[in-house]
């Protein structure tokens, strides 16, 4: 379908280029305006797409471009010419930005861990990373002003509510929720940046959790990397005489954590191509896998009932379960072909999606048991309210998903509800951030 190939073009352009969403509309129209030109003349919706996209004059630099990343399509052909090799300037320019933000994350981390308390600096460190990301996201998609008011100031207000709040305790529930939610609000609203402040958009946000899966990868790669190298670094000083650890420990890891944070970005930025290969292998295996774990936990629940009341640890355990099980679920979403009809993947999906909630109905009435036996804490409010969050995108998931598989509705729909629940992330996490130290009085 034509249409289906304007939105990846458009898709990719967002993404790759330095034009501002007023300007890439204006692109897109006139794409629009040649396809139906051309189907006017009788040719096919994919015929018309290659022609006006061969058409495009010098967008072709990045029309040219966008068929390379997808080598695999018929249509690199009619769009990459003979003389479209090589590294483009824009890359390298791409490059040499995201190292110096790289190193302006790494050194304002290494400042806050230097000048801040200890309990301040590791609840404000997403706050002195992500701006870095968000801002490396904001020059490559020419934000407007009004969309960098927003993200600027929402770090602004998390960065001083953080700094300020009178948290207590060695580290207290409040102080410890609060360092955790911080980071997943102030994650989407880097995203407002990736966007380019087009957040409205649902296919807009679905690149961004797109793009949210590929950094993991690309992250948790570079980590391992690093992780081997200091191994290797600490153990070569160490057969020497010398001890390195506190270099490692106080000005090597703080770098290698924060810097890679936009290292990573670029790396998906620039090498989508390679990501979007892995990606969907990642996702299959994972959730047959991840089934396997649900029902064994089932089991192990009707086999000892008394088990899941009284193990703090455990219930943590599961609440983390069910977020890996959403994220699978999100990203098989998001790196399935549209056009693609239902099959033994899908099946898989929703069946992971319907144990999870099982498991999670499970926890839900662990977790009222122990609120009603022990009474209501910081710790055991927000697990609650968590576990309610997902077990809602679970169920209307599943649904989804259902009806999908037996034919009912588009795979489309099931886009429509993941990106418009995330709004509903960031509204936790900030209440969260904001409410339960107060509320709990910041113990």
């Amino acid at each position: 379908m034509s249409e289906e190939h304007i939105q990846q073009w458009r898709g990719y352009v967002q993404r790759r280029s330095v034009l501002a969403g007023d300007d890439i509309a204006e692109l897109e129209e006139h794409l629009r305006a040649q396809v139906d030109d051309l189907k006017a003349v009788g040719l096919a919706d994919d015929e018309a797409f290659l022609v006006a996209v061969k058409r495009m004059g010098r967008i072709d630099d990045l029309s040219r471009e966008f068929a390379r990343e997808h080598s695999d399509r018929l249509w690199k052909q009619l769009v990459i010419g003979a003389d479209d090799t090589g590294e483009s300037g824009s890359a390298r320019r791409d490059l040499w930005v995201a190292i110096a933000l790289a190193i302006g994350a790494a050194l304002t981390l290494r400042t806050g861990l230097a000048w801040l308390d200890e309990d301040v600096s590791a609840r404000l460190a997403s706050v002195l990373v992500l701006p870095w990301l968000a801002g490396f996201f904001g020059w490559k998609r020419g934000m407007a002003r009004s969309s960098i008011a927003v993200v600027v100031i929402g770090f602004v207000t998390f960065g001083v509510l953080l700094a300020v709040y009178p948290f207590d305790g060695d580290p207290g529930d409040t102080m410890v929720l609060a360092s955790i939610h911080a980071p997943v609000f102030l994650w989407l609203l880097m995203g407002v940046a990736y966007v380019g402040g087009d957040w409205r958009s649902g296919r807009r946000r679905m690149d961004f959790v797109r793009f949210t899966g590929e950094w993991v990868v690309y992250y948790f790669l570079l980590a391992a990397g690093g992780g081997l190298l200091i191994g290797l670094t600490v153990g070569t000083f160490h057969a020497v005489g010398t001890d390195a650890e506190g270099v490692v420990t106080e000005w090597i890891m703080p770098f290698g954590a924060a810097g890679a944070t936009v290292i990573a970005a670029w790396l998906v930025e620039s090498k989508q191509n390679v990501i979007e290969n892995i990606a969907p292998v990642l996702a299959r295996v994972f959730s047959p896998l991840t089934i396997l774990l649900l029902v064994a936990l089932l089991i192990a629940f009707a086999a000892d009932p008394d088990l899941i009341d009284v193990d703090r640890e455990l219930l943590i355990l599961m609440t983390v379960i069910l977020v890996l099980v959403l994220a699978l679920w999100l990203y098989a979403v998001s790196a399935r072909p549209p056009q693609a009809p239902p099959g033994l993947g899908d099946w898989l999906q929703v069946a992971l999606v319907v144990t999870a909630i099982v498991v999670d109905l499970v926890v839900l009435i662990a977790m009222a048991g122990r609120i009603a036996e022990l009474g209501l804490t910081a710790n055991r409010s927000a697990a609650l309210c968590l576990n309610v969050v997902l077990l809602v995108n679970l169920a209307v998931s599943a649904w989804l998903g259902l009806a999908f598989v037996r034919g009912h509705r588009p795979v489309a729909a099931l886009e429509r509800w993941q990106t418009a629940y995330l709004p509903v992330y960031a509204a936790w996490a900030a209440v969260v951030v904001i409410t339960w130290g107060p509320l709990f009085s910041w113990v």
